[in-house]
This record gives structure tokens, C-alpha cells and sequence, in this order.
């Protein structure tokens, strides 16, 4: 079966950034950018801090990447799409055939 990865989404990893007082920041670093197909998986109603949030889980298929690459997506990394950013819980090899990875990911919201 052949894949549509027609979503162009970049992969970022939390980085240490000095934040001038000898100290460091965690700040969001660019690692590549991958193209992708994107389906949502499901949804759920969450309770939050006074209110209710939803939170949305979706499959990101990727190209597979070799182990040894920075590129690889990997789980506490994240995709971003503007500005929809997609947390990576998992990353696995798809199904047999196939030169893809599939990412379980959640989507959250930005400030």
C-alpha cells in the first residue's frame, strides 16, 4: 500500500540554551524536517487546573531514519506544523514492507 506523506512537519528536541546568568534554559531546536502523514487516532475530554481540556492522539508516519541519525524521530521529542505541535510518546517501525516509522503522538496546545 503506498502512503500519501504530504504534510511537511518539523522534528524538534528540547536543547540547554545559557540563559546568561551561568546558568541554563530549556529551549526548542530544530532537527530536520520530515514529511508526513498525519491521522487522528482519538480524543478525549481531560480534567485540567479549574477547567476541562481535550487532548487529541495522532499517527505520524514518517520515512524511516536510520537509529544512528539525529534526524530519527525519538519519544519527548516533538513535530511542529505552525503552530500545532505534536508530542512524540512512540516511535516503532511500521509493518513489514513498509520503510516507515510510526510515532504515537499527542497533540497540544501552545500558549
Amino acid at each position: 500500500m503506498t502512503r500519501r506523506l504530504g504534510r511537511k512537519l518539523v522534528l524538534e528536541a528540547r536543547g540547554q540554551v545559557p540563559d546568561g546568568l551561568g546558568g541554563h534554559t530549556g529551549d526548542w531546536q530544530t532537527l530536520g524536517t520530515h514529511w508526513a502523514e498525519v491521522a487522528q487516532r482519538s480524543g478525549r475530554q481531560e480534567r485540567g487546573e479549574g477547567s476541562a481540556r481535550s487532548r487529541v492522539s495522532y499517527t505520524v508516519r514518517v520515512r524511516a531514519v536510520g537509529p544512528d541519525q539525529p534526524s530519527r524521530p525519538k519519544p519527548g521529542q516533538r513535530f511542529r506544523d505552525g503552530n500545532r505541535v505534536f508530542m512524540i510518546r512512540s516511535v516503532a517501525d511500521a509493518r513489514a514492507g513498509e520503510p516507515l516509522l510510526e510515532c504515537l503522538t499527542d497533540e497540544e496546545l501552545l500558549p
